[in-house]
């Protein structure tokens, strides 16, 4: 390709070619050359266009989607759906055979699992559609050089190789790039979604070698990551799917998505093969029963009855429509649609629909540390500084994010007014400090390394107190909560003149100023720090004016080098501390000996320590320095040797502990979590202590819990050997992963899984991608996760928030719940059919149901009350409970007793008042009677043999004075079945005891509803009015029923009769007792829990 060519053309030129291929192992110098660039000119823009034409643009193309129709077809790859499609099969057959043109049950059973598949569609586009929301981490703009000039937002898309970018802090590197030159003494870019390295990598322009890992390759910058420090030029060397981040997704769509069957789909098989194996031996041995009516064996020979034949065959098939659920796929699919939608408004979007179910089965949970349980916001939390000449004073602060009005330094403000040590600290903490705080879309967000803003916020907590300033910081509160006043009133006092940026080697950073440090003042003597007290903007003045004892900025008193650092390195070069009257002090060996004290107070506590100092005096060489080349100190801070020399002297201010905090509701969800009986595994890049501080803050762990066995380094835990890894993991009790890196997670899917756990693993980076696949739940962070790790994701985190997960967990147990309730009520309905034309034909009584009226109560008279289930409120405890295994059955021994005692119960009242009808009208049972419409009673044997009521098959002689009979309905319209048509008495005039049975089950199966609104809990405590959309429901599916009783075009497609007040009075008898037998189940369910 074009490409190709390109690269071809250096083939001659040995070093060209390895600056193209390998650009980390050349110089900066010779990557330019082979780019045919100029940092300073950078590409022309004719060049450009020639360039995008060959590389293509700079993105990452989509994933490709499947067509609908794919989508719509995926949605039948069920057995129970299969097994449906064989029943609307079945019937067209029939309808076609005998010439009805009656398709009515196949059009009926096809439309609901269309419906069914467009819902699984629809849900599927639409958590698609919401992923396409949060898409906000790709760059948009970069600065390119084009043309001799700076092009400040050229869309990123428009990059090619040999493109020149300036990068600064807070922006994103938009291609994989060669860095050319620093702009400042360091670079630091965070690259843990590539990488998942914790800590930000210091970049530098030398070569590496060609052999060197990624993360050898200081000297290069990879597309997607961030710039948290310093600035720098760089040349694009690849772009779109040949970065680093594009090769990984390539490599992910070629392995492909390996489909994870959940565990309801796993459910949901077992009861489909149960279910199919259940209805052929029973549509089978119906069948088989009833063979004395369609063979006849006379004179040693054997024939056919064919009408009889097909009618038993048509009983068969009416038995396997009364055990399908026709309604339960569309069920499960809109309850799992409403817990999604549910799950959304929680700020979890489910990318797959069982994934919220297989949520409540979920045992382990593996879980990021930063931005998950915590705010990934920096956060100070405690300061140290003198009280005296031998100790120190511990201050806490409150806080968990950038938001200046969350938390506060814990003291009173006239307390602080008296602690100047304290207000020179917080002059330095946002002085000495290269990071911005920025206000948009209603959050507080960090341009810059999260340390520096944590200490930026600092300072605005401490603000100004006992002055005029404070009164109106506490007015921007209300007025203007995107304003810094205590910052901006700080830097106002103080102009920066110099940078002396942080090197490894002395670990500070430090900046010259001059003006006045508000809270201090060095008098003319040089002695004493003298305070300013009650100081405003009028009395100190802006900067360029004289202050207050009549010096100029030029005076050497009125320079400050402010410096914080690591406090090993910066408490050795100070030789003074401030006390908080602003005297100063020798920092004698016991002050040093208190300060390593709180060193360790802090690390104990996994804070991270940073000290802030200030120098004074000896800044003479300094006055008047502006940043040009001729002053006599330029060459003293072009040298970074003469750091250290200008960092000694100092006067030590105090030391902040410094955490990322722990979200305010995450110990709540941790409690949730371990009364679930689900574990927690934290993973995270930090080091040991910090991450075992963090478990305890949040009650992982106890506070002195020996974490010997539960708290590992990753490295430590990959040298194990297989077995010991294996016992590592298993057991109860959360575990503690320290230094991960993205191929231990991998890891410990894997063992966790093998021992039988579900497991729910987060993630972020593109490295994260193959555990988030592997695992039963990926769940991928909206705001810091990568595009790859959400595409991998079953769910995403909106909020990236550990505590949704939680939520996420109960979601998925209470949809389980309410499908165990729902399935209970559709198979308990569905056995009573059964069992109801099991006894009438195998006694060989006609058919009490006919297809359609079966078709008609699963559909539509069952389909209402069975979604409305979907609404149940969890019941109490559910987060107490244990989770249900990956190998738990829909139906055990226990659901199955409960399930034919109630399924029994509704089947032998069907049969019971069926076959009352036509033998004893009068039984006390009836309650009111069902003698009222004056119906001819017929006998047990001429009912159960009414096949051979026609003379041609009966050989007995019994059925020559038969005279059938005749009834009225509630309407007063006579039905007669006499003289030529007796016989049809026992076969159409069954529709007034047919219409009775099937009233008796549909208000059984809506009286049984309200039993499915707890599984252990009475309908006395659990009120039926507790799911409005239940009542709706049933008095819907109520009216459903009446309308095909009473409406005539109805009454004829389904073959019944209106009834008669005492006849409902009968069937509600009849129908009632359906709650004192599952309240009976119930009680025994509570008495072995």
């Amino acid at each position: 390709d074009d490409e190709e060519k390109a690269r071809n053309a250096h083939k001659k030129d040995p070093k060209a070619r390895s600056a193209l291929e390998s650009p980390w192992s050349c110089e900066a110098e010779g990557v330019l050359e082979a780019w045919k660039t100029n940092r300073e000119k950078g590409l022309d823009s004719d060049e450009a266009k020639r360039r995008r034409k060959t590389f293509g643009a700079n993105e990452l193309p989509p994933e490709p989607k499947d067509p609908l129709w794919k989508l719509f077809l995926d949605e039948f790859d069920d057995l129970l759906v299969r097994i449906l499609l064989a029943a609307a099969a079945v019937d067209t057959v029939l309808a076609y055979s005998e010439g009805e043109n009656s398709y009515t049950e196949p059009i009926v059973i096809l439309l609901i699992l269309f419906l069914n598949a467009g819902i699984g569609v629809y849900q599927k586009q639409k958590a698609e559609d919401a992923l396409e929301a949060l898409q906000t981490l790709q760059t948009t703009t970069a600065r390119v050089v084009r043309d001799g000039e700076l092009v400040s937002k050229l869309p990123a898309t428009e990059l090619v190789p040999g493109d020149v970018v300036r990068l600064t802090v807070g922006e994103r590197v938009p291609a994989d790039c060669r860095l050319v030159e620093l702009d400042t003494a360091i670079m630091v870019v965070e690259q843990s979604a590539l990488t998942g390295e914790s800590e930000g990598v210091e970049k530098d322009v030398k070569p590496v070698e060609e052999d060197a890992d990624i993360t050898a390759k200081e000297c290069m910058l990879f597309a997607s990551t961030a710039v948290v420090k310093g600035s720098g030029t760089v040349v694009i060397t690849a772009t779109g799917m040949k970065t680093e981040i594009g090769n990984i997704q390539a490599a992910i769509s070629r392995a492909g998505r390996e489909e994870v069957v959940t565990p309801l789909q796993e459910s949901l098989n077992q009861f489909g093969t149960v279910l199919a194996q259940g209805i052929g031996v029973i549509c089978l041995l119906v069948w088989l029963i009833n063979y004395k009516y369609y063979l006849i064996f006379q004179d040693g020979g054997v024939s056919i009855h064919l009408d009889n034949a097909i009618y038993y065959f048509k009983v068969a098939i009416a038995l396997a429509v009364a055990a399908i659920p026709e309604g339960l796929p569309a069920v499960i699919t809109t309850s799992l649609a409403l817990g999604t939608g549910r799950m959304a408004q929680k700020n979890a979007i489910i990318r797959n629909l069982p994934s919220v179910e297989t949520l409540g089965c979920t045992n382990v949970i593996c879980s990021d540390k930063t931005g998950t349980l915590t705010t990934n916001q920096m956060s100070a939390s405690r300061i140290y500084v003198l009280e005296n000449t031998n100790s120190l004073k511990k201050i806490g602060v409150t806080g968990s994010s950038y938001d200046p009005t969350d938390g506060a330094v814990l003291l009173e403000p006239s307390e602080m007014v008296h602690l100047l040590n304290l207000r020179a600290l917080a002059g330095v903490a946002n002085s000495c400090n290269e990071a911005r705080i920025e206000y948009k879309n209603g959050r507080f967000r960090a341009i810059g390394t999260p340390t520096e803003a944590a200490l930026k916020i600092l300072a605005e907590k401490i603000g100004a107190p006992g002055t005029d300033l404070q009164q109106e910081r506490e007015k921007s509160k209300e007025g203007s909560p995107s304003e810094l006043v205590a910052c901006s009133f700080l830097s106002s006092k103080l102009r920066r003149r110099a940078i002396l940026e942080f090197d490894r080697d002395r670990k500070s950073m430090s900046v010259l100023c001059e003006g006045a440090l508000p809270g201090l003042f060095m008098s003319n003597d040089g002695g004493v720090i003298t305070p300013i007290l009650n100081e405003t903007r009028e009395d100190t003045g802006p900067l360029g004016e004289a202050d207050q004892s009549g010096g100029t900025l030029d005076a050497p008193w009125s320079h400050y080098l402010l410096a914080k650092g690591a406090p090993d390195e910066l408490v050795a070069r100070c030789s003074r501390a401030l006390l908080p009257d602003g005297n100063v002090v020798p920092l004698t060996d016991a002050l040093r000996e208190e300060i390593s004290k709180a060193l360790v107070d802090m690390s104990a506590d996994g804070l991270r320590n940073i000290a802030l100092a200030v120098r004074v005096d000896g800044l003479e060489d300094f006055v008047g320095y502006d940043g040009s080349q001729e002053h006599p100190a330029s060459s003293k801070l072009m040298n970074q040797e003469n750091y250290a020399t200008i960092e000694s002297d100092m006067i030590f201010l105090g030391i902040v502990g410094i955490k990322d905090p722990p979200r305010v509701e995450v110990a709540a969800a941790v409690k949730d979590c371990q009364n679930a009986g689900i574990r927690l595994f934290v993973i995270t890049g930090d080091n040991k202590l910090t991450a075992e501080s963090i478990c305890r803050s949040i009650d992982v762990f106890g506070p002195t819990e020996n974490l010997d066995r539960k708290s590992i380094v990753g490295r430590d835990f990959m040298n194990l050997n297989e077995k010991e890894r294996l016992e590592f993991v298993s057991g109860s009790g959360s575990r503690v992963f320290s230094r991960a890196e993205p191929v231990h997670k991998q890891e410990i899917v894997k063992l966790l899984q093998k021992s039988g756990n579900v497991v729910a693993m987060t993630g972020d980076g593109v490295n994260d991608a193959p555990a988030l696949k592997m695992a039963d739940i990926g769940v991928a962070m909206g705001i810091s996760g990568t595009e790859v790790a959400k595409g991998a994701a079953d769910m995403v985190l909106a909020d990236d928030n550990f505590s949704t997960i939680v939520a996420a967990v109960a979601e998925g147990r209470g949809i389980y719940q309410n499908m165990q309730s729902f399935i209970r009520y559709l198979i308990s309905s569905n056995i009573g059919e059964v069992l109801g034309i099991f006894i009438t034909s195998g006694l060989g009584m006609p058919s009490m149901f006919s297809p359609v009226q079966l078709l008609w109560v699963n559909l539509v008279t069952d389909g209402p009350p069975a979604t409305a289930l979907s609404f149940n409120p969890a019941e109490p405890g559910l987060m107490k409970l244990k989770p249900r295994r990956r190998s738990d059955s829909f139906v055990n021994k226990e659901t199955l007793a409960r399930y034919l005692t109630v399924g029994g119960y509704m089947g032998i009242a069907c049969a019971f008042v069926f076959v009352g009808w036509y033998v004893w009208p009068d039984n006390p049972l009836f309650v009111s009677g069902l003698q009222h419409d004056g119906h001819d009673t017929v006998t047990f044997y001429e009912i159960t043999n009414w096949a051979k009521c026609s003379s041609s098959i009966s050989t007995d002689g019994r059925w020559a004075d038969f005279a059938g009979g005749q009834y009225v309905d509630a309407t007063g319209k006579l039905y007669d079945f006499t003289g030529s048509s007796a016989c049809n008495y026992l076969e159409d005039g069954r529709a007034k005891a047919s219409t009775l049975a099937l009233s008796v089950l549909v208000c059984s199966e809506l009286f049984n509803s309200f039993n499915a609104l707890s599984e252990r809990s009475s309908i006395l405590s659990v009120k039926p009015w507790s799911n409005k959309w239940l009542l709706a429901s049933v008095l819907g599916a109520l009216g459903l029923h009446v309308s095909i009783l009473y409406i005539p075009p109805l009454t004829r497609v389904f073959g019944t009769v209106p009834l008669s007040g005492h006849e409902w009075v009968t069937v509600l008898a009849l129908s009632a007792p359906i709650l004192l037998v599952e309240e009976a189940m119930k009680f025994i369910v509570r008495r072995k829990d």
